[in-house]
């Protein structure tokens, strides 16, 4: 695995695969690494991580996790600089929310190495998302499967959202990927989640349930059952910040504390509905 360095063997051949690269993902990524454990799932759960402090990690492996460190993608200055922050939010600013000032772009990439891992099936979710329910059966899916990216109008249906994906672990994938990801002249606009919708152009729609987007609680309340609802997503600002959203999202914010903390936390199937 070039470019990884696990702590420990994999468990298992099926794994929940998430990425931390700095200290306010690995806080992020505590709350959805003990939601997983909490759905009961026997996969092995796997942070690839970054040069992220060790005291930042503790936690995660002291959660069960298997920690994978992996290197960002070999890719080309031109391709970096293009990528970088404000070189990126200054060709494709970000317009319907806010993007956190730990957001680095380029890092998002990293994702990728995930079909460099030891495992036969993988799904992958961001480090901003909660597991409510056990969603071991998308272990069955095919790759390449994810959500699209809904959360302010049926038009939003046409895009797909990588927070969650179902992936097959490939070597020979994983390079063809890197041959087509960095070519002259590239821009990806929403990074990584541009690129997979461009090399899986055929994806495979999850039920928005799968991957059910923050916003969604107050920009289309019909679409929001908590009875449905899989793996709830934070996207733009984060639960664990103080944002200017933050009251209309009050419900997911608490629910998202107590995921992160160590006390019980309540059955989301008993929680009232957006009004």
């Amino acid at each position: 695995m070039h470019g990884l360095t696990p702590d420990r063997s994999a468990r298992s051949d099926r794994a929940f695969v998430t990425l931390v690269t700095n200290a306010d993902y690995a806080l992020g990524a505590k709350a959805l690494v003990r939601s997983i454990v909490l759905s009961g799932t026997q996969a092995d759960i796997c942070v690839l991580h970054t040069d992220v402090a060790e005291a930042e990690l503790a936690p995660l492996s002291a959660l069960g996790a298997r920690l994978v460190r992996c290197e960002l993608l070999p890719t080309s200055p031109e391709f970096n600089a293009t990528h970088a922050k404000d070189a990126l939010h200054g060709r494709a600013a970000f317009t319907k929310g806010k993007k956190p000032p730990f957001h680095t772009p380029l890092d998002n990439f990293a994702k990728l190495r995930l079909w460099q891992l030891d495992y036969e099936r993988v799904v992958f979710i961001d480090a901003d998302a909660l597991v409510l329910q056990n969603v071991d059966k998308l272990f069955d899916y095919p790759q390449f499967c994810a959500a699209p990216n809904v959360y302010e109008s049926l038009a939003d249906f046409h895009r797909m959202n990588s927070g969650v994906f179902t992936a097959r672990p490939d070597s020979t994938t994983f390079g063809d990927m890197l041959a087509k990801l960095d070519v002259p002249g590239v821009f990806w606009r929403r990074t990584d989640q541009t690129f997979l919708e461009s090399y899986f152009p055929d994806w495979h729609g999850l039920p928005v349930f799968f991957n059910m987007l923050q916003y969604v609680w107050f920009a289309m309340p019909e679409l929001w059952r908590w009875q449905d609802v899989k793996i709830l997503h934070f996207q733009y600002e984060k639960p664990w910040q103080d944002h200017a959203k933050a009251d209309r999202v009050r419900p997911l914010i608490d629910l998202w504390r107590a995921y992160a903390g160590d006390g019980p936390v309540p059955d989301p199937r008993s929680l009232p509905d957006p009004a």
